[in-house]
């Protein structure tokens, strides 16, 4: 019937109308023969948008945005000017250097930001007037260079890694003298002696300081307290200013053991040598000072667990004058992170992890409710002007970033830029849903179902089990650059992101369910969401592979070791291999919180992947990267050796110039080719 329906249509269509739908049905069908994938090459084709700020106003909205070269294997990043109305957009940066961390004036009329440009050895401070045409002027230079800038009343602060016993001139003497040294060696007393991908300068410090917008001298903030910021990194979340220049909030060791650092917020006022530990009686981390707008009360995030990096965050309110302090959030079973003051002091916008989702909440400061603006897909912090405009930047596995205005009645938003838009016009995406299945005992677990691009359930496609890092850290509806769910799912694979016990956003219950155990549960729920897809009729239960990086490494080893495991082949990166020689790094898993390996030894026996060797008989490929000091490169080379030594079909990446992650372009380019050509090698791609 649907034939002759089409041949009558056609008879009584005018001959120039039959002609005008006969080009218009071959330009279909040619504009589909051009549809791609989201493959390696779009991504990187790809302009990435960082969080936006807003000036108070609400007149102007700036947003830093990434674009890459490929075949310069570089990125640069400039800042854009967008419309509030979303008609326009424009870069106000040059092109071809980096600029970050934008912040505005008070009065909103002048934008400063970090760069390194023309004979600049490090970041510096940047001043560009909004109300007229013109080039960005260097307002600082500072030797070691700047960062986490902030902006209050006539002066800016920054944050810099100064020697503490050198003035300007000195430093600069002393970093062209170690520049120039033949000699490589670093030397430590003590710890910390790295941080994910770069060795710390025992003998420097971070420290605060300020210097008047209109050009002057620096002024040291922080060292008269003979107190440093944090060691291991360091960001404007670290310190606050108070809205009159007259107090500093800052985060600094509470104590003098910089093995296991207690994290404390301290107070001053500016100038007077006296400084205060506002939270000494709590020994996990107390961070993200920030000062209400009138400047009388100071929030921040606190936690309760020492060790445990994903013990869930608490919003605490301090009254600067009386120093009572107020928990208002702990009735919610969620971490707040990513907060902003409202302008009228009453409340904050956040975005917060629910359950595997990246939410916009408002929490009111007077009884700590809780009130979820959006709902689907991610958004970043959110930036908020004095009229109460909300700008943040929303993806989700279908799409990058995004920059949009959030309405904070209903939570719509309205997109105000246009990037990617012809990147990803004839890209086909794919589709994808959330699922909850049954894992360890029989609780539920949340998953992420990624289909191929033209999913037909008639037919049988491989599976692609992907294991996510942390393990404090869900995979949530947000698009991924180095781990891309939609691009695997591309090569012809269904993949799955499960958000196993330990995962964050689920409660803290499902959090710290996995501690110190790292093993168990988490594996029994990846092996339970492997047998809810070999359930299905379109999954081949005979083409099954999975991966990970980092603790999903970790796990991946796990596997394994495991007898009888489903996977044909295993992909693992960045892996905690073993437990014991993980104390070389950066990062120790358990040691604060449950004892080190020689007071505790059967907990990393129990839980440390090597010691399953013997059952190893599956073909993997393992990654890793000389600067990786999250998980040194030996715990990857030690994984190859013994599956080489075993005699299993293995193969071994080695990155030289990349950390934890795979960051250049071609490097990134290879990356994944590798891992589809291994993947294709032992599950043959595409429906059957």
């Amino acid at each position: 019937m649907k034939k002759v329906g089409i041949v009558l249509m056609c008879l009584l269509m005018p001959a120039a109308s039959m002609a005008a739908e006969q080009v218009k049905s071959t330009q279909s069908v040619q504009k589909a023969a051009q549809n791609t994938t989201l493959s390696v090459d779009v991504l990187w084709k790809l302009s990435r948008i960082g969080n936006p700020i807003i000036s108070p106003n609400g007149e102007f909205i700036i947003a830093p945005v990434t674009q890459y070269d490929v075949p310069e294997d570089k990125g640069a990043t400039q800042l854009w000017l967008f419309d509030k109305d979303g008609k326009g957009q424009r870069p106000i940066t040059a092109k071809g250097l980096r600029a970050s961390e934008p912040t505005f004036s008070p009065d909103g009329k002048t934008l400063a930001f970090v760069s390194k440009r023309d004979k600049d050895e490090a970041g510096q401070v940047y001043l560009l007037p909004m109300d007229k045409a013109g080039e960005a002027q260097r307002l600082t230079e500072v030797p070691g260079g700047v960062k986490g800038i902030k902006w209050v009343g006539d002066n800016i602060y920054f944050i810099s890694n100064v020697f503490p016993n050198k003035n300007w001139d000195e430093m600069s003497v002393q970093l062209k003298a170690n520049k120039d040294t033949k000699v490589s060696a670093h030397q430590w007393n003590a710890l910390p002696f790295s941080s994910f991908d770069h060795w710390i300068d025992e003998d420097r410090e971070a420290h605060v300081f300020s210097i008047p917008a209109k050009g002057g001298d620096i002024a040291a903030i922080t060292q008269p307290l003979n107190k440093q910021l944090p060691r291991s990194s360091q960001s404007s979340g670290n310190y606050d200013i108070s809205p009159d220049g007259k107090l500093i909030a800052f985060n600094s060791n509470g104590w003098d053991n910089q093995v296991d650092p207690k994290i404390d917020i301290f107070m001053a006022t500016i100038g007077s040598g006296k400084v205060e530990n506002l939270t000494a009686n709590n020994e996990a981390p107390d961070t993200n000072p920030t000062f209400s707008p009138d400047g009388k009360t100071l929030a921040f995030t606190r936690q309760l667990i020492h060790g445990f990096y994903a013990d869930t965050a608490n919003l605490v309110l301090l009254d600067v004058k009386k120093r009572s302090e107020k928990v208002i959030t702990t009735d919610w079973d969620r971490s707040v992170a990513r907060f902003s003051w409202t302008a009228n002091n009453k409340g904050f916008y956040a975005a917060i992890d629910d359950a595997a989702t990246r939410r916009i909440f408002h929490i009111s400061a007077k009884n700590g409710k809780v009130k979820p603006i959006t709902k689907q897909t991610n958004f970043g912090a959110p930036a908020i002007a004095n009229d109460g405009t909300i700008v943040a930047a929303n993806d989700s596995f279908l799409y990058p970033a995004r920059l949009v205005k959030v309405n904070p009645k209903n939570g719509k938003t309205t997109r105000l830029d246009s990037f990617n838009d012809d990147v990803l016009a004839d890209v086909d995406m794919g589709t994808y849903e959330s699922v909850t299945y049954k894992g360890y005992n029989d609780e539920d677990v949340q998953m992420w179902v990624h289909y191929p691009p033209g999913f037909d359930k008639s037919k049988k496609y491989p599976l692609m089990m992907l294991i996510h890092g942390g393990p404090h850290s869900a995979i949530s509806d947000g698009f991924h650059y180095r781990w891309n769910a939609q691009t695997f799912a591309s090569w012809g694979y269904v993949t799955a992101w499960p958000n196993f016990h330990g995962s964050n956003s689920f409660g803290q219950d499902y959090t710290d369910s996995i501690n110190p155990d790292w093993k168990n549960k988490s594996l029994e729920d990846v092996f339970k969401a492997t047998d809810w897809f070999k359930a299905k009729d379109w999954i081949d239960n005979e083409r099954l592979v999975a991966g990970g990086a980092s603790y999903g490494g970790y796990l991946s080893s796990i596997i394994l070791g495991q007898k009888d495991q489903p996977f044909n082949a295993l992909f693992i990166h960045a892996a905690v291999y073993n437990m014991y020689s993980q104390m070389a790094a950066d990062f120790s898993v358990h040691s604060t919180r449950f004892g080190d390996y020689w007071d505790n030894p059967e907990i990393y026996k129990s839980i440390s992947p090597h010691y399953g060797a013997e059952n190893f008989d599956t073909p993997t490929l393992v990654v890793h990267g000389q600067l990786d000091y999250r998980v040194p490169v030996g715990q990857g080379f030690e994984l190859f050796r013994t599956l080489q030594t075993k005699g299993i079909e293995s193969r071994m990446i080695y990155f030289p110039d990349e950390n934890h992650w795979i960051m250049k372009p071609n490097n990134s380019i290879y990356w994944y080719n590798e891992v589809e050509k291994w993947m294709n090698q032992h599950a043959e791609p595409g429906a059957k």
